[in-house]
């Protein structure tokens, strides 16, 4: 199965994070499974890294490449359909990164792993 990783999902899997849910665990941890990295949340991260909201031990660029190898993660990109889908969804949240998250697993057919419910209203498949 293709799985999308929230923002959140990707940093409690490669932090360890006991927030994770145990649901998240297998199916991360499950090697059949193909997990995609969307290039928008290594970018939501270097946005709360710069604002001030979040920090890390090392460079942002040093610490997603070791996880992408390290966890198998498939960069996402965006690309111009999901922009496409953004222009029309509906504003069921204001979180940009996370409206292009739902647009990217709408149009990719994937489903998202991700603890916020606010998916649902999209029609994506949220796995927790």
């Amino acid at each position: 199965m293709r799985l999308l990783l929230d923002t959140h999902a990707f940093l409690w899997m490669t932090l360890d994070d006991s927030q994770l849910s145990q649901t998240g665990r297998e199916l991360l941890s499950d090697t059949g499974n193909t997990l995609l990295l969307s290039a928008a949340s290594y970018w939501e991260i270097a946005i709360k890294i710069s604002l001030g909201k979040y920090s890390l031990t090392e460079p942002l660029d040093d610490f997603v490449k070791r996880e992408v190898i390290a966890n198998r993660l498939t960069i996402l990109p965006i690309s111009p359909e999901h922009a496409a889908v953004v222009a029309h969804l509906e504003f069921h949240h204001k979180d940009p990164f996370d409206r292009l998250l739902a647009a990217q697993a709408q149009v990719e057919g994937v489903a998202i792993v991700s603890k916020d419910e606010i998916f649902d209203r999209y029609g994506v498949n949220r796995l927790w």
